[in-house]
């Protein structure tokens, strides 16, 4: 049975820290444009900040999605699936924002996650949650994880810091839908 959840206790947060892949869910205003759900996983880099606060690192890639949703509008989504042990699907329901490098805020969030994942952070998104739910997870697999993919920070460490930034101004720029991206404000 579905269960709503007045806060994330300790018990919601150990089971959202133990999973190693997420997933995060926001779409534009617009009727007719694109809903996104992006993957995230790299340990470290999602935190639990109070009982009604979550956050994880942004990094450099293909899409600027999130963000592009997130200036529009907040609505996010984050859902995370047990692939181990019992059965469990968590959703957290909120209103996302976008915390980039240079605002003052950054550098108080940015001791919650891994200190070795530096190179490439764009931004960190911050969820205030409205609404934790869980269901059964009845009909997710099980699955073992063989390990954690290291190919973003290899990418990212092949870069300079130049590049960063003109990459979230010419590929980052704009959403699928052409709403403001990374590249609005860099």
């Amino acid at each position: 049975m579905a269960k709503v959840y007045p806060r994330i206790d300790d018990r919601l947060a150990a089971f959202l820290l133990d999973q190693p892949v997420f997933f995060v869910g926001t779409a534009p205003l617009s009727a007719d444009g694109h809903v996104n759900v992006s993957p995230k996983g790299m340990a470290g880099t999602f935190a639990v900040l109070d009982d009604h606060r979550v956050g994880y690192l942004d990094y450099t890639g293909s899409g600027t999605e999130t963000i592009a949703h997130l200036a529009e509008n907040g609505r996010i989504v984050l859902m995370f699936c047990a692939f181990g042990g019992p059965p469990k699907i968590v959703r957290l329901h909120g209103q996302g924002r976008v915390v980039r490098p240079a605002d003052a805020e950054f550098a108080e969030l940015r001791p919650h996650f891994a200190k070795e994942r530096t190179l490439g952070q764009r931004s960190i998104i911050v969820v205030d949650v409205r609404r934790i739910s869980d269901s059964c997870g009845y009909s997710v697999p099980l699955m073992d994880l063989s390990g954690h993919r290291d190919v973003l920070d290899r990418s990212h460490e092949r870069r300079d810091p130049e590049y960063f930034a003109a990459y979230w101004r010419t590929r980052n720029a704009e959403s699928i839908d052409g709403l403001p991206g990374a590249g609005a404000a860099s």
